[in-house]
């Protein structure tokens, strides 16, 4: 059995969501594990409890550790001596905040998916409790853990392309061309119901990766925003299109642009970088090349390529297969679990670790994605008014 360190055994998880008919959750499943450093043996799967324990047997999780509700979970799993490490939240957004706090707060790690919460109060007082409990707390903003995404960062940060001026970020998507949701299809349903995801739809649902992929990428601090959001399929309640513009603290301009009604587009979230010695270029569908451009010069096609020199440790670190074999989307998504069990193992062995600079996304990143989410919304209502965006939990 594969262990993890001083603390000799597998980490234990427990899965909220995921039931049947559910995406999400079976990629934190198998993200979780993928390394073999933890096992699913606990779960809530589902907020209907015949459902939950129906589903249970899908992931091997036995009947009874098949929870029907994450109250019934931390209830019974606080009294047994195996209880669970940490609990991965996979359900919508209007859940988030009532699951995360009942685990923060009885002691639980947790591994929350994103917008982190339904709104920035419920994100704020979340991360007062995670400040006073001192557990392990990651949001999934998964497309930080590629490999070349790690790698851009490494160069970025170590000045390789110079000073930032520039970065455009956009995640495009054509899913919702059609209104989906008035034939009850599960994942349009909850996204474009404003009770269940809040302010925004498609800016609250892929706009927060493309923005917190540039913060993570170049490091830079936002200063004002403006934005403008649309609905384009009428009679929807939430955007499905929109764009934004920041300045940032260093005198840099970046925007984010995201849509869901762009026919043939999937998951085609893509970033530019300029910088005052060059320019990187980086698809998620194509996530293992990594493209950099100087004046002058012919352009380079970085590769993932594990043990080649011009690899930074973090992009070895993040790398499972030898070059030229695809890693993807579970295997960037299981280096956010990845990283973070580092710290679990820490803190369970009584070692200090870091809270605030970590590799993985954590609970400030969710903080800031909750009030990019909001300033977003509130400028797009004020004609694109330019509005502060530096929180004070902002990260550099």
């Amino acid at each position: 059995m594969a262990t993890n360190g001083a603390l000799n055994r597998k980490l234990r998880m427990a899965l909220i969501g995921g039931g049947q008919g559910a995406f999400i959750g079976r990629v934190h499943c198998t993200a979780a594990v993928l390394d073999n450093r933890a096992a699913l043996v606990a779960g809530a799967l589902s907020s209907d409890p015949a459902r939950a324990k129906a589903s249970a047997p899908d992931y091997d999780i036995p009947q009874d550790r098949a929870y029907g509700s994450i109250g019934e979970l931390i209830a019974a799993e606080s009294k047994r001596a195996d209880k669970v490490d940490f609990v991965s939240v996979a359900t919508p957004n209007h859940t988030h905040y009532e699951i995360a706090l009942a685990a923060v707060q009885a002691g639980f790690n947790v591994m929350c998916d994103k917008p982190m919460t339904f709104d920035l109060a419920q994100a704020e007082k979340l991360a007062e409790a995670v400040d006073k409990s001192g557990v392990v707390f990651a949001v999934t903003h998964n497309y930080t853990g590629y490999p070349l995404v790690r790698q851009a960062r490494e160069m970025i940060l170590g000045g390789e392309l110079g000073e930032i001026n520039a970065f455009r970020s956009n995640y495009i998507q054509g899913w919702l061309r059609n209104r989906l949701e008035q034939d009850n299809q599960k994942q349009a349903a909850w996204r474009t119901d404003p009770s269940k995801s809040g302010v925004a739809g498609c800016f609250g649902d892929i706009g927060t990766h493309a923005y917190n992929l540039a913060r993570y990428m170049t490091g830079l601090l936002p200063d004002t925003i403006s934005a403008n959001l649309k609905i384009f399929a009428e009679g929807r309640k939430l955007d499905d299109y929109g764009h934004a513009v920041v300045r940032m603290s260093n005198g840099a301009l970046g925007t984010v642009t995201a849509s869901q009604i762009s026919h043939g587009r999937e998951n085609d979230l893509f970033i530019e970088v300029d910088g005052t010695k060059g320019a990187l270029e980086w698809h998620q569908e194509e996530p293992n090349k990594l493209i950099v451009r100087r004046n002058g010069q012919p352009m380079q096609v970085y590769t993932r390529a594990p043990g080649a020199p011009f690899m930074s440790p973090l992009a070895n670190a993040s790398s499972r297969l030898p070059a030229g074999h695809p890693e993807a989307f579970f295997e960037a998504f299981a280096n956010v679990y990845r990283f973070a069990y580092d710290d679990m193992i820490k803190r369970a062995t009584g070692e200090s670790f870091e809270r605030t600079n970590t590799i993985y996304p954590n609970i400030n990143d969710g903080v800031e994605g909750m009030y990019f989410i909001e300033q977003c919304v509130a400028s797009s209502r004020e004609n694109g008014a330019w509005l502060p965006m530096k929180h004070p939990r902002a990260r550099s």
